[in-house]
């Protein structure tokens, strides 16, 4: 059975593509407003979209990390953060948060999550790294619905 040829909803719906980079440009700035670091930000990123499987959202966010001075150590063992000592207590609150709003299928944002999240962050901060979550979901979204072309350039 042949495969379909995909449709880039980006490009089929640019209006709605746009809206999606405004709300994460708001989502980026807020959380820049709030007191996250440019790497978490990158991390929140990053962590989303391994979740999701999303090979676009990865090489982008992480050439980005890397650009800002990310450690290749960090990202390297970023799928097993909670094993490592990397990560500071509020890196690995929003790792936590970012994971469970990503796997929200898998029993919602609980309250262990959300209290590990509290316990280290604002109320500021929880509502960022939330955005910035939401925001990458809808990104990891239409990238892998589209089969956005990965390969070596």
């Amino acid at each position: 059975m042949a495969k379909a040829n995909r449709v880039n909803i980006g490009k089929q719906h640019p209006d709605s593509y746009k809206t999606l980079i405004t709300l994460s440009t708001e989502a980026t700035e807020g959380a820049a407003a709030a007191g996250l670091d440019p790497l978490l930000v990158e991390l929140v990123k990053i962590r989303t979209s391994q979740i999701n499987g999303c090979a676009f959202c990865l090489r982008m966010h992480t050439r980005d990390a890397l650009k800002k001075g990310e450690s290749t150590d960090r990202i390297a063992v970023l799928p097993a953060w909670e094993e490592t000592s990397y990560f500071t207590k509020e890196e690995r609150a929003a790792l936590r948060l970012t994971e469970s709003i990503t796997n929200i299928s898998a029993g919602h944002v609980n309250d262990e999550d959300y209290e590990a999240a509290a316990s280290a962050l604002t109320q500021e901060q929880i509502s960022a790294v939330a955005w910035l979550s939401t925001v990458m979901n809808a990104f990891n979204r239409v990238a892998v619905t589209s089969r956005y072309a990965v390969g070596s350039h």
